[in-house]
């Protein structure tokens, strides 16, 4: 009974994971604790999100596929970038000591929570003032070496990938929330297939609850794409704030 209520646990956590990733970012901060808690050390919990995750990113990506026709160019630009740094943050994840992660995976959720909380006003004072959606050379260089530390990032720790990338597209011009999304689904699912692989060559993936919750990604993240223009994200980042902040002080104190 107790794993049965323990894998219905994780199926809802990818659920709202997915979706959460879809209309406002920030999923990881619900799965990945959902599998530390069913007991999963860090590091495979960690590559095991990644693993289930993606194909919710994925399902996203394809609602929102409309939105995200007329940047095809732009999207090439970040491609190269994502590739590279999904590649560097899987290494450097494999690499890590199990005791050094599990030192310091608070502050990593806590640094998601913190740029979750924050996202509106860092998004506002990069824009500079400018409200025309405009990408120039230096847009572009800019996102392209962005692109690749947020990448590093995600490919090493995936919480807080998505709310970077939003931030770097609107100092590179961009202003359409949506098609914003529709990017940033497309490039995390890049960066989190890219260090799936690595992970699954590696080992790292808990194969018996993975598929599991990569069904429960996909029906979230599509789902979640389709009625992102009908909710309020406000109410839903109140949420995912308060579980992150609980989650920090959680591993926090369970080291």
């Amino acid at each position: 009974m107790d794993m049965i209520l323990g894998m219905t646990g994780l199926f809802l956590a990818a659920v709202a994971a997915g979706a959460l990733n879809a209309v406002a970012g920030g999923g990881s901060l619900i799965s990945f604790p959902a599998l530390v808690a069913f007991g999963q050390p860090p590091i495979l919990a960690n590559a095991t999100n990644t693993a289930a995750l993606w194909p919710g990113t994925l399902s996203s990506a394809v609602a929102y596929s409309r939105d995200t026709k007329i940047y095809r160019d732009l999207l090439v630009t970040l491609l190269i970038p994502s590739l590279i740094g999904g590649f560097l943050g899987a290494l450097a994840l494999v690499s890590t000591p199990p005791e050094l992660f599990d030192a310091i995976v608070p502050f990593l959720v806590l640094l998601a929570t913190l740029l979750f909380a924050f996202r509106d006003p860092f998004t506002r004072w990069l824009r500079l003032g400018n409200a025309e959606e405009k990408v120039g050379t230096l847009g572009r260089v800019w996102g392209f070496l962005f692109q690749l530390f947020v990448a590093t990032y995600g490919g090493y720790f995936g919480a807080g990938m998505g709310i970077l990338m939003l931030g770097s597209l609107s100092v590179m011009g961009l202003r359409d929330i949506h098609r914003m999304n529709g990017l940033k689904t497309i490039l995390v699912t890049l960066v989190n297939v890219i260090a799936f692989v690595y992970f699954a060559i590696n080992g790292l993936v808990v194969w018996r609850l993975a598929p599991l919750m990569a069904a429960g990604a996909i029906i979230g993240g599509y789902a979640g794409a389709r009625a992102a223009k009908r909710v309020d994200p406000h109410y839903i980042r109140i949420f995912v704030i308060a579980v992150g902040l609980v989650v920090s002080v959680w591993l926090f104190f369970r080291q």
